[in-house]
This record gives C-alpha cells, structure tokens and sequence, in this order.
C-alpha cells in the first residue's frame, strides 16, 4: 500500500498509523516534521505547484519502493500556512525488516528537501518577510543516495 498525499489540513498522526499500519508489516520507520519556531517565527507558508508537487512526491515513494522492500509507505506534506509546531511532513515506512524500513525513510526526507517542488515563506514577529533559501547541506545529504 502506497498513500502519497498534498494537503492543506493538519496531518493526523494517530489517524495515519492506524491507516498504514493495519496490515502488521513487522518494522515501520516514522519521520514527522515540525515547523521550528526559531528567531521569532510567526508563520511558514508552503507554495506549491500542485501538479508537480505531486508528481515529485510520487516519484520519490516509486524510487523507494523500487530500492526496498516496502510493505507500506505513506508521504504526506502539508501545504499552506501554519505556525510552529505543526506537522509539515509525515513519512511512514513499512517493511518486514527495520533496516529497510529506516533506510527508506531516511531516503524520502533527504530526497523530499531538493526533489519536491515547494517554496517557503517565513513571517517573523517583527514583521520580515522571507523566503527560504535552499541550503547546500541538504544537497549533500540527497547526493548521497544517488
């Protein structure tokens, strides 16, 4: 079971467990991604193009399912506006063993920064608007796999 997901709702981690865990895979890996509330941050706002921004989060889950072997795996981001310590990103990974399920997730959260198509905006409580810039670690964490 594959679930690839764009949404401007909060993420239900409890929901999602349920829902990708039902099959009793053995090993399931999980990365939930919050927005940080560092310098006064106020609000991220995710821009997306929603075609490609699905298409790119349904590459990365075929790349995964292509490399190990997964019984489940469910890729939700959030999309929109939210203020810290919202789940922006949910990564669930199943497989009948840890190191796949680990290694996949870890896969999709390095992969997700440089290959999916999203820009971010950030509003501080003194009033700066920025967007965010890539960072060049995060391409070096996403060159390592290939």
């Amino acid at each position: 079971m594959t679930r690839v997901a764009v949404q401007v709702a909060p993420i239900d981690f409890g929901a999602e467990i349920d829902r990708h865990d039902a099959g009793g895979y053995g090993a399931t890996a999980s990365f939930i991604g919050r927005v940080r509330g560092d310098g006064g941050l106020l609000e991220l706002f995710l821009e997306h193009h929603p075609v490609m921004t699905e298409t790119g989060l349904l590459e990365l889950a075929r790349a995964a399912a292509e490399r190990w072997q997964l019984a489940a795996l469910t890729l939700i981001h959030r999309v929109g506006a939210m203020t810290p310590g919202d789940t922006i990103v949910l990564v669930l990974a199943s497989s009948p063993h840890r190191s796949e399920a680990l290694a996949a997730c870890e896969f999709l959260i390095d992969r997700l920064k440089t290959d999916v198509m999203l820009w971010k905006r950030e509003t501080f409580e003194n009033g700066r608007v920025a967007w965010v810039e890539p960072r060049a670690g995060d391409a070096v964490r996403a060159e390592r796999w290939g």
